[in-house]
């Protein structure tokens, strides 16, 4: 299956051209309904139901944002992510299983952007869509400066040596870039917008999760042990984000 919704003349991009996303699953029911609600949103959306035919088609002409399956036949997600990262930074979410922690471990490791377990909410995938697009943005020559920029236009946080800017969702340490997911980043945001306030599993989850998607503790940790690693990339001795046991979390910008 390599369907797309777009003409030759979308190609030709305008400010008004709607955004395009390309799906990749050999799960033809989740093909169609996904096609179905981001059509719903105003995307143009291409179906590929294995990696093989989509690589060529995400080179040829890429998207501006892809959602994988990790588990496909001929091609599966992590090699279509490995060979297209030769060339480009696409970004791309995975759709990954409850039990494939290993697989969205390495998938982030090789530049994804964020994953969804299934079975997911469309509600979800559609938060974190936007949320990535809008990160992506425009081309940094077309994006303002924020130096120049008038105090408000952009809500950027500064925490000690955090600096979020939640516009174009990037995140330095010491000034040192740290890439985040989505759900890091918005679980990270919850954090720092109160230093020294503990916030529970269930405020963290509020925070990176819509209203109808089930999270469960362990969820929220194995985000929270990410970003401790993530941090500790850059510098080996951060220790900001700070655990009350049974309590929860809380960061410290001292």
């Amino acid at each position: 299956m390599n369907t797309s919704h777009e003409t030759a003349a979308d190609q030709t991009r305008s400010a008004d051209t709607p955004r395009s996303i390309a799906l990749v699953d050999d799960d033809r029911n989740i093909l169609a309904t996904l096609s179905i609600a981001l059509q719903a949103e105003g995307y143009l959306t291409r179906l590929y139901s294995d990696g093989e035919a989509a690589l060529a088609a995400l080179r040829s002409n890429p998207p501006d944002l892809a959602v994988f399956d990790i588990k496909m036949p001929r091609m599966d997600g992590m090699e279509l992510l490995r060979r297209l990262r030769e060339t480009s930074d696409l970004p791309v979410i995975f759709l990954t299983s409850k039990d494939e922690e290993q697989d969205e471990e390495a998938g982030l490791a090789m530049g994804a952007d964020d994953y969804i377990a299934k079975p997911f909410s469309q509600r979800l995938l559609l938060a974190r869509i936007r949320a990535i697009l809008r990160r992506a943005g425009p081309s940094q020559a077309s994006q303002p400066d924020l130096a120049s920029a008038p105090p408000g236009d952009a809500a950027i946080m500064e925490r000690g040596r955090l600096r979020m800017d939640p516009a174009r969702h990037q995140v330095t340490w010491d000034g040192k870039p740290v890439g985040l997911t989505v759900t890091e980043f918005l679980i990270l945001e919850a954090l720092a917008t109160r230093p020294g306030v503990i916030k529970s599993r269930n405020q963290l989850m509020d925070a990176a999760y819509p209203d109808d998607v089930f999270v469960d503790d362990r969820t929220v940790d194995s985000h929270i042990k990410r970003l401790r690693r993530k941090f500790r990339a850059v510098d080996g001795t951060f220790g900001a984000i700070e655990t009350l046991y049974g309590a929860g979390y809380s960061f410290s910008d001292g």
